[in-house]
């Protein structure tokens, strides 16, 4: 599981930095860091900040930054940080610019709050896909570039993880692997330890050798059918 992602809203005018920080705190997974005025104050909290936040929601319209310098500079300087547009400017140019230097969405002033909710949603989404796996496959790079998560919407709670993976359950089983011996553990007794059934604490376990955090391999006792037993990466 990823940390919490934390956010800093770059927007001249407070009251519609109010309503995005609204916006933005109502979403399963995200921490509004600090709000920034302008090109001056964005660089210098950048610049003092103990930890840099994980994305910028960036207003194209700043004062003292004309254009997109100030977009500019923040992908030339602080090139980790995800950059999100949310901004009047409507004019191709600015947007294919935008695109080309990797912005990550770009809404258009005044957004309708579902599309604002899309954008940080299938954000949060993208970063538990990369956070999970060492390697991508097709399909998954499919996810991040092209957007097709959106249309498995209805399969993925706010947190992108899959109906019926609740992610304070799923932090239970990971612990309970974390704390296992190296030899694994079976659903059996990864349930007992979480207070789940036996299916419910499979399903969890499968998920994790799906996202690729967790391995399985069959065990063979002195009787019975051999068990699956999961083994933590």
């Amino acid at each position: 599981m990823i940390s919490t992602v934390q956010v800093l809203i770059v927007e001249d005018d407070f009251r519609v930095a109010k309503v995005n920080r609204q916006l933005i705190e109502q979403i399963t997974g995200y921490e509004v860091v600090s709000e920034a005025r302008s090109a001056a104050e964005t660089i210098t909290f950048l610049q003092q900040a103990e930890k840099l936040p994980d994305l910028i929601l960036l207003d194209v319209y700043i004062p003292d930054s004309p254009g997109l310098d100030l977009f500019w500079r923040l992908r030339t300087e602080y090139r980790a940080i995800d950059i999100i547009l949310l901004t009047a400017a409507k004019e191709t140019e600015t947007a294919e610019a935008a695109l080309h230097g990797g912005v990550l969405d770009y809404l258009i002033k005044p957004v309708e709050p579902e599309r604002f909710k899309e954008a940080f949603t299938r954000y949060r989404s993208r970063k538990i896909l990369l956070s999970s796996k060492s390697e991508l496959a097709q399909e998954d790079l499919d996810r991040i570039l092209f957007g097709t998560e959106t249309r498995r919407a209805s399969s993925l709670s706010a947190d992108g993880l899959p109906k019926g993976i609740d992610p304070l359950t799923l932090e239970r089983i990971q612990n309970i692997l974390h704390q296992s011996a190296a030899e694994g553990i079976t659903a059996v007794h990864a349930g007992e330890a979480a207070g789940v059934s036996r299916s419910t604490a499979r399903r969890y376990l499968e998920y994790l050798v799906l996202v690729e955090q967790v391995k399985a391999q069959l065990h063979y006792g002195d009787v019975g059918r051999p068990e699956r037993t999961y083994i933590k990466l």
